[in-house]
Parts: structure tokens; sequence; C-alpha cells
């Protein structure tokens, strides 16, 4: 029985470096690639960090950095969820039309430290843009504040069309299913809000709330909840199904309408008979819920090109290139309805 190999220790990072130097990750990259503005005093504390702990970077990353790479790195957040899933899966496809590919980080929690750490790894392979696909408050925070020399887009966090960002029109496509339901005679909306935090959220709940009040309709208080989940759904329209009132659901996106449906069902409810529903997201199985669900559709496929768009434009030189948002779709099937007599 051969003795057991001894454990291979950790390589250091960058952000080692920065930590046993005392500066940002930003200072230590600026310093490793020779770039102006560091004072003399920081740039010998940092290569004598590097001395000390032996840091290396990746050859290829050193070779790259003194040229165009044709990288671009993305940080994205490690989950099944419906829609950053399927941003990046239609930024690639974009990708695949372009010069440039595409180097994705996954981060695992919501938390600034895990955001830099992502960031740190794509600058160790000299990307010469990054592309966030965080749209969570906490992370677009993070993502402003990073002072480096290679341009940040921010896709879904900032839905207000400022440069260097991209997004779907959440708020119009909110206020296109509110505006279905009350085009059907229901006297209001109630809304089932995705989290705090989301700037999808955030969006899809504002634009409830403005077409509401812009046809001078009664707001109700925005009591109903979830993580974006199914589960939080069901759990939510267990709750909803007692009260008689509501007759008008929009839920924030199609996974929690599926499991809202199935308590409505399960509490005697009839969707849309009793209530109806409509959902956002237009996921692939919308259409074969029970009943097959009214929905917003995104359209990511054109989200993904015009991300690629803006990355083209300012690697190309143009300063502060800015894309309009994505127009929804409203797709109108069995679970909205009148309202009951």
């Amino acid at each position: 029985m051969s003795p057991a190999s001894p454990e291979r220790p950790r390589v250091p990072r960058m952000a080692d470096v920065a930590a046993r130097a005392g500066v940002s990750h930003q200072t230590v990259s600026r310093v490793l690639n020779g770039m102006p503005g560091v004072r003399p005093e920081t740039h010998d504390r940092v290569m004598a960090a590097v001395e000390e702990l032996s840091y290396r970077r990746n050859f290829a990353a050193k070779q790259l950095a003194s040229t165009h790479s044709r990288t671009v790195g993305v940080v994205t957040w490690g989950n099944t969820q419906f829609g950053p899933a399927q941003v990046l899966l239609a930024l690639e496809d974009a990708a695949g039309a372009t010069e440039y590919r595409l180097s994705t980080v996954n981060v695992h929690s919501m938390s600034p430290e895990a955001f830099r750490s992502a960031v740190d790894q794509l600058l160790e392979q000299a990307v010469e843009a990054l592309v966030v696909i965080v749209p969570h408050e906490s992370v677009l925070r993070a993502a402003q504040s990073l002072a480096l020399s290679l341009p940040v887009v921010v896709v879904e966090g900032d839905l207000s069309a400022l440069p260097l960002t991209a997004g779907v029109d959440n708020l119009g496509g909110a206020r296109q299913a509110t505006e279905h339901l009350l085009s059907l005679g229901h006297e209001t909306v109630v809304h089932l809000s995705g989290p705090l935090g989301w700037a999808e959220a955030h969006a899809r709940r504002d634009g409830w709330r403005l077409e509401l009040e812009s046809r001078g309709r009664r707001v109700p208080p925005l009591r109903w909840g979830g993580d974006w989940s199914a589960r939080s759904g069901y759990a939510t329209g267990r709750s909803l199904a007692r009260e008689r009132d509501v007759t008008a659901v929009f839920v924030a996106n199609d996974q929690m309408a599926l499991g809202l449906v199935r308590a409505l069902r399960e509490q005697g409810r009839r969707v849309p008979e009793d209530v109806s529903v409509v959902g956002f997201d237009d996921l692939p199985e919308a259409e074969f819920f029970w009943p097959a669900l009214t929905t917003v559709r995104q359209d990511f496929g054109e989200l993904g090109r015009r991300v690629m768009d803006v990355i083209s434009r300012v690697l190309a030189g143009e300063d502060q290139p800015s894309v309009d948002l994505v127009p929804t779709s409203l797709v109108v099937r069995d679970s909205s309805g009148p309202p009951p007599d």
C-alpha cells in the first residue's frame, strides 16, 4: 500500500497578493500590467507581496496582456434561475457571430466578496471587457464601484438604458400584463412580487403600480411575495386563496405562477373562472401548464445581441455606447379571463 501523497499547496491568487500588500485587486492588476497612476511606494509593496507569495500569473494571460485577448469575461449567478441562465445562453450565441469569445465565472452568493473574487479570476485571464449578469442591487453596487481600465457592461441590473447597460423592458412588460387583466373587466389586480433587491422584481412591481395608477384603479397593498420559486408561489397561493375578493393576479415570474395556480386549485378556486393569473418570462413549459399560462415573453436572443453590440462598440473606441431596452410581448393563453359574475 503506497503512502498517501501530500496535499498540494494552494496556488496563490491575485486576491492573496492584494491582501498581503494591503491594496485592492484593481491596484494589483494595474501594477502587474504596468499601468500608470500607481504611487512608487504602492508599486514596491505589491511587488514585494508578489515575491513573498511566489505569485505567478497564468502564462497565457501574461501573453495576452500585451495584445488583444478577444476575450470577454462574464460574471453570472451560478443558479438554475431561468432569467440569468437564458441571458448567458443568448450571450454565448451572440458572441459566436463575433470575433470575441467568453470566459464565464459563476458566483454562488450575492455578497460583494464573491463578486470581487469572480472579477479577480477574470482579470487574471486578461479579458478585454466584463459583463455582469447578476441582477441584484448588492452586486450592482459592487460593479459600479469597480475602478478598472476596461469596460464593465451590466445586464439586467440597471434597467434605465444608461450607457454600458442592457436589459429587457420589465416595467413595460408588467404594464402589459396589468393592462390585459384590466381590459378583461377586473376592477384591480393583485401582484405577487419577486424578492427584494432584484432589479427585475422592482421594475415589474413598478410597472404594475404605474398601470393601475394611470387608469385610476385601486392599488392593492403589496402583501404577497416570493423568492422566484414555484414553492414560494404555492405558499403564497394557499394564503391568497382565502381572499375571496381577489379575481386577478399578476405574478412576477412563471415559476411562482405555477405554484400559485396549484394552490388556488387545491383551495377550490378555479383558474381562470374565479381567479385570472398572468406570469412573466414565458418558460418553455408555460403553454403546457394547466391551464396554459398567459405570460409576458422576454426576447433573450435580442438581449444577447444588444449586449455584444455594446461590447463591440466600446472596444472599437466608442465612448459610453448605449442600447434601448428590449421590448416584451404578451402571450395570451387560458389562465386569464373575465371576472366571475
